[in-house]
C-alpha cells in the first residue's frame, strides 16, 4: 500500500479561481479573511472567541441532544456535543446535501478532512477544544441532485422522489419508495462480509427511518461517529431565532445581494466564473408543503407562486413567531452557519469555495467573523494491480490525468518506431514562406495575401498528413491503445474524477472499514496536493 500525489494544477480538473486561491494570488486576497495555514488559526480563534454569542451554546447542545436521542452515540461524539457548552470549544465545519447513500465519494473526503483538521488544531492548541461538524443541507430542495448514486457504472435512482420534487425541503422527504432501490442495490453488491454489512447499512438507514434527515444522520453517524463527528440539522426554531436579526435585515434591506455585489464585480473583472448570482431577497418560505422564495413588490412581501402575502409589519411578526419558516438560500446559509456555530474554518469543494469568496463583504456588513476557507482533500483510489499496469504502460501520474485523446496520442507518438511529429517540417515550411513574404514586400505587396493563403494550405496539409499517420499508428498499436483507454476509464468513470462519480460502497465492498481508516491516515487537510491512494498488493 502506498500514497502518491500530484499538484492540483496538474490534474486539469480544477478551475482557475480555485488554483489562484491555492496559490494565494494577490488579486484575490480581499475576498477572504485568513488563508488556512496552521499558523493563522491562533488569530482566528481569538477573533471568534471575542465575537461569538456564547448564549447560543445552550440551545445548540439542547437541540443536538434531542436530535441524537434515538441514535447509538459514541463516547467521542457525545463528548464533543457536551464540549460545545464550553467557551473554549470551536468547530470546523463541512456541509453537504442529503445525497442518497452519501452520493459520490467526495462526501467521505469532506468529512475526513474536517475530522483531521480538528485533530491538527488540538495538537497545536491543546488549551482549546475542536469539534468536527457535518452541517446537513436539510433545507435544500433540488431532488434531482440527490436522489441517486453510482455503483459499478450503474445509476441507482430513487424514482419516487420525482413525484415530490420541488415541493418542500429534502430533509422532510419521506423515505417511502426506497425499498425498490434496496432490492436493486442488494442484487448488485453481491455477497461477502463487507457486502452484507453494506446491505444492512442501507436497510437500517432508509427502511428504518421515516425521513431523509433522520436517515442521513444515522448513516453519517454510523460511518464517522466513533471519530467524534457531530451532525447538525439547523432548522429548529430554537436555533433559527438566533438568526432572526439577519433574516429581518435581508427582508428590509436586501443586504446579501447589495453587500456581495463588489466581490461579484471583482471576480468578473478578473474573468472568473461567478458561482452564484444573488436575488434581491435570498430567503425561502418553508413549511411542510412548500419551500418557495420570498419576493417583494412595492410594500408587500409574497411567497412566489402562492397566495401567501404580508405587509412589512406582518412579515417581521412572522419572523419573531416562526423563524424556522424562513430558509436561507445559498447566499445566506453560510452566514447562518457562522452565526450559529463557534466556527473557525469551512471545508468544501471548489464550487463551494467559489461562492464563499463572494461573501466576505456581506459578513462584514452583518458584523460576523468570516471563517477560513479550506479546499477539501481530493483523492484517486486505485489498486496495486492498476498501478502496476500504469507503470508497465509507462504512464506517469501526471499523464494519467490528461484527457484520453491527449494521453493516447502522446503514448502512441512515444512508442511508435517512426516519427509522427511534423513540427520540424512545419518550421522549415514557415521559414521558406518567410522568404516569400520578404520577396513580396520588395516587389508586389498585393501578392502577400496569396502567399499567406498558400502557407495556410500547406501547413494544413502537413497537419492532415500527421493526423493520418497518427491514426494509422493507433490502428497498428490497437492493443496498447485499448489497454491505456481501459485503465483510464476504470480510474476516471465517465471521463471525470472518480470522487465525483463513484459511490463509497464500491470500495467499502472490497476493503470494509480499511477504506475509512486509510482515508483518515492519508488525507492531510493542510497538504494542498491531490492524493493517489493505492490499496492491496500486485
Amino acid at each position: 500500500m502506498s500514497t502518491d500525489h500530484i499538484a492540483y494544477p496538474d490534474t486539469n480538473y480544477f478551475t482557475p479561481l480555485i488554483l489562484d486561491y491555492l496559490s494565494e494570488k494577490e488579486s484575490l486576497e480581499h475576498l477572504y479573511h485568513r488563508f488556512p495555514k496552521i499558523e493563522n488559526f491562533r488569530a482566528q480563534i481569538d477573533e471568534k472567541s471575542r465575537s461569538y454569542n456564547n448564549s447560543i451554546r445552550k440551545d445548540l447542545v439542547e437541540v443536538l441532544k434531542e436530535q441524537y436521542a434515538d441514535l447509538k452515540v459514541s463516547e467521542a461524539t457525545s463528548g464533543n456535543i457536551d464540549l460545545l457548552s464550553s467557551e473554549k470549544t470551536f468547530t470546523v465545519v463541512t456541509g453537504h446535501q442529503l445525497n442518497l447513500f452519501t452520493g459520490p465519494l467526495y462526501f467521505l473526503y469532506k468529512i475526513v478532512s474536517t475530522i483531521n483538521l480538528t485533530r491538527k488544531l488540538k495538537e497545536e492548541h491543546p488549551e482549546n477544544n475542536f469539534v468536527p461538524v457535518y452541517w446537513m443541507a436539510t433545507e435544500d430542495h433540488d431532488f434531482e441532485e440527490i436522489n441517486f448514486f453510482n455503483l459499478h457504472g450503474k445509476r441507482f435512482k430513487w424514482n419516487n422522489a420525482e413525484k415530490r420534487a420541488g415541493a418542500t425541503a429534502v430533509g422532510k422527504l419521506s423515505t417511502e419508495g426506497l425499498e425498490e432501490v434496496f432490492k436493486l442495490f442488494s442484487s448488485e453488491i453481491g455477497g461477502g462480509t463487507n457486502a452484507e454489512e453494506l446491505k444492512e447499512m442501507f436497510q437500517k438507514t432508509y427502511l428504518e427511518h421515516n425521513n431523509l434527515t433522520d436517515a442521513t444522520r444515522y448513516l453519517a453517524n454510523r460511518l464517522f461517529g466513533k471519530e467524534g463527528l457531530v451532525i447538525v440539522a439547523a432548522g429548529d426554531s430554537r436555533l433559527k431565532k438566533h438568526f432572526s436579526v439577519h433574516i429581518k435585515n435581508e427582508l428590509l434591506n436586501e443586504s446579501s445581494s447589495k453587500a456581495s455585489q463588489a466581490a461579484i464585480d471583482s471576480l468578473q473583472e478578473q474573468d472568473y466564473k461567478v458561482q452564484v448570482n444573488p436575488r434581491d431577497i435570498n430567503l425561502f418560505y418553508l413549511n411542510d408543503e412548500i419551500r418557495e422564495r420570498i419576493v417583494k413588490k412595492d410594500a408587500q412581501y409574497f411567497v412566489h407562486e402562492t397566495e401567501i402575502s404580508w405587509s412589512r409589519e406582518e412579515i417581521l411578526a412572522q419572523v419573531d413567531a416562526h423563524p424556522e419558516r424562513f430558509s436561507p438560500n445559498v447566499m445566506m446559509r453560510p452566514l447562518y452557519q457562522e452565526v450559529l456555530l463557534p466556527n473557525l474554518c469551512y471545508i468544501g469543494g471548489g464550487g463551494e469555495l467559489a461562492y464563499w469568496l463572494q461573501l466576505k463583504n456581506y459578513f462584514e456588513a452583518e458584523d460576523v467573523v468570516f471563517p477560513m476557507l479550506l479546499l477539501r482533500n481530493s483523492a484517486l483510489l486505485q489498486t496495486a494491480k492498476q498501478d502496476a499496469k500504469r507503470r508497465k504502460l509507462d504512464i506517469s501520474l501526471k499523464e494519467l490525468f490528461l484527457k484520453q485523446h491527449e494521453l493516447i496520442n502522446r503514448k502512441v507518438r512515444k512508442i511508435s518506431n517512426i516519427n509522427i511529429d511534423f513540427s520540424e517540417q512545419k518550421e522549415h515550411l514557415i521559414q521558406q514562406f518567410q522568404q516569400m513574404y520578404e520577396l513580396a514586400e520588395k516587389t508586389d505587396k498585393s501578392f502577400i495575401g496569396a502567399v499567406k493563403a498558400q502557407e495556410v494550405k500547406q501547413l494544413k496539409g502537413l497537419d492532415n498528413l500527421e493526423n493520418r499517420l497518427l491514426q494509422a499508428q493507433k490502428r497498428k498499436l490497437k492493443d496498447e491503445v485499448e489497454r491505456i483507454a481501459t485503465l483510464q476509464n476504470d480510474l476516471f468513470p465517465n471521463r471525470s474524477l472518480q470522487e465525483r462519480q463513484t459511490n463509497f460502497s464500491e470500495y467499502y465492498d472490497e476493503y470494509g472499514q480499511e477504506l475509512i481508516e486509510r482515508l483518515l491516515t492519508e488525507l492531510d487537510p493542510l497538504d494542498a496536493n491531490f492524493k493517489i491512494i493505492t490499496f492491496g498488493k500486485e
